[in-house]
This record gives C-alpha cells, structure tokens and sequence, in this order.
C-alpha cells in the first residue's frame, strides 16, 4: 500500500453523502457543512466557486473541483448571483432571506430548482472525522480545481450515472466510485503540482517499497536494520536514501504514521484505545496515549471527542 492509498484506507467513505444536482439560473448555494473533503464534479453547464477569500473559479462540464474543510465555500451560476441556500454540518439546507428557496426534492439523491435544468453536478462529501487522514488533508489547499482535459478519466461520467439509481448495494457502490474519483483527482493534482514528499518519494524504487512495507504492516515492529533487510538493501543505504527523499528518516516517518492512522481509527464508534495501539504496533494503550497526548496536546480520549482541525 503507498502513501496516498493509506491515507484514504482507513475509515475511507462508509455512507458517504453523494447527491446529484439540477438547477436553471439564477441559484448560489453557500457550503458551511464542514465535511473534511468535498468533491464537486459538473456534469453539464457551467458552475462557479470560490472559496471564502478566494477568487471565483469557472468549471465547465468534466471539470472537477476540491474543497477541504473545515472551510466554507460557495457555488454559483455566476459570481454575481447571491446564495439563497446554506448548507449546514449534516447537509442540513436553510434558506437565506427566501423562505420558499430550494432545495427540492427531484428524485433519487437529486435535488435543485428544475429537473431539466441546463446545470448539473455530482457532488461527494467525507463528512465524518477520519474518513481522510488529517496529513492527506494538510498537504491540499483550501479550493483547488481540474480540467476534464488534466483529470482525463471517466469515472465523473461513471459517478453522475450511477448516483440516479436506487438498487442494492447502492450506497457502497457509490462509495467506491467516490473513493476512485478522489484518488484520480488527486494522484492528477500532486503530479501536476508541489507534491509532499511522502507522494513524491514513491517514484523512487527503494524508498517506495520500504514506504509500502510501513503501510502494510503498521504494527510490525520494524527496525532500520529490519525495513532494510526486507527491501534487500543495507542499512545505511536505506536510511540515506529514504530521509533524502522522504525528508525524515525512516522510524520517524513510521511514527508519524502510526499516530495518523491511529487519529483515523480512534474516530470509529466501536474503536478502543487498546484494539488502536495494537493495530498500529503499540505495546500497551498506556505507550499509544503518551505518544498520542506528547505529539496532539490531547489524550486518545479527548481526540475522540473533539471536532476535526
């Protein structure tokens, strides 16, 4: 498993929150859900965003944009067009100032203002607390968006088909397609921009296969000497190698790990700080809520309890 896939294989999408969208102009919809990461892809017309301070971002059909919480946004026909709906944590809709405004309810996960309408979007939500690891999250802007060009995939096509049908299964297929979707979408957006260096490292054979290794097997009790020898290199070999290209050698980068990934489970109703520190490779729950509590500030206690950052 490499960097990116870890980083979305945890809780990953379970229920996720997909809806289609139709509207004819004049709408503006402001987002104040807060969900860690928003996907917006047009599946006709043409959709404005902009984040809040930002500037407005056209997206035509195929286009795809990404949103990072806890930041709000908007989405428009145009700029000029003034929000008549927020949407709130839990996809809870009000409206402003317009006690009739949309949305309406125009079928299977569809809603807008016109069946018909000549705009059209998919969009998916993360909405609960790890569902995306918090360091994925940290190395995205706040707004950032693709071409159907740069993003080159069908799966937006795949997604708008599938989000309209009501059959069983449904939702886990949707959450799959979501899944794909913000993979390509950011695979596409890292290698076309500053990755972080623990995407980028992945393109070196070596220190790729010994970033899978710590992936896979979180809670094996690795040692340079160990990732070395499993990789088929020396230790001193690995160790250079890998805090060149990772920009922190390899036990260090294995920590920092294990605590996001015990960030991530912790958000899991059923999670117990024990059945945490043993699938990150802690000895006791006592070890995992010091580490936890020197590194956040907070307990594996408290983290559980508190909004995401």
């Amino acid at each position: 498993m490499d960097a990116l896939a870890g980083f979305l294989d945890g809780p990953r999408a379970r229920g996720a929150f997909v809806l289609r969208t139709t509207f004819s102009s004049p709408f503006a919809i402001r987002l104040e859900d807060e969900s860690p990461l928003t996907l917006v892809a047009v599946v006709r017309g043409t959709v404005w965003v902009a984040g809040d301070g930002g500037p407005w971002v056209r997206l035509d059909a195929g286009d795809v944009g990404v949103a990072r919480g806890p930041g709000h946004y908007t989405m428009a026909d145009d700029p000029a067009s003034p929000p008549q709906v927020v949407v709130k944590p839990g996809q809870q809709c009000y409206p402003i100032g317009i006690p009739d405004a949309y949305p309406i309810d125009l079928g299977v996960r569809t809603w807008g203002t016109d069946p018909d309408g000549p705009i059209s979007t998919v969009c998916g939500a993360y909405e609960q607390p790890g569902a995306v690891s918090q360091r994925l999250l940290d190395a995205l802007p706040p707004l950032f968006t693709l071409s159907a060009a740069e993003l080159a995939s069908p799966l937006v096509g795949l997604l708008a088909t599938e989000v309209g049908r009501d059959d069983p299964g449904q939702e886990a297929v949707l959450d799959r397609l979501l899944d794909l979707l913000v993979i390509t979408v950011l695979r596409t957006w890292f290698d076309r921009t500053a990755a972080p260096a623990w995407y980028s490292a992945h393109r070196d054979p070596l220190v790729g296969r010994a970033l899978r290794r710590l992936h896979d097997e979180p809670a094996r009790p690795w040692t340079v000497a160990s990732l070395a020898a499993d990789v088929g290199v020396s230790r001193a070999a690995l160790a250079r190698r890998f805090t060149e290209a990772v920009g922190e050698p390899p036990m260090s980068y294995l920590a920092g790990w294990r605590l996001a990934l015990a960030a991530d489970l912790l958000r899991e109703p059923d999670a117990t700080v024990a059945g945490v520190a043993r699938q990150v490779g802690y000895a006791s729950p006592y070890a995992l809520s010091t580490a936890f509590k020197r590194v956040r500030g907070v307990s594996p206690r408290e983290h559980r309890t508190m909004s995401p950052a």
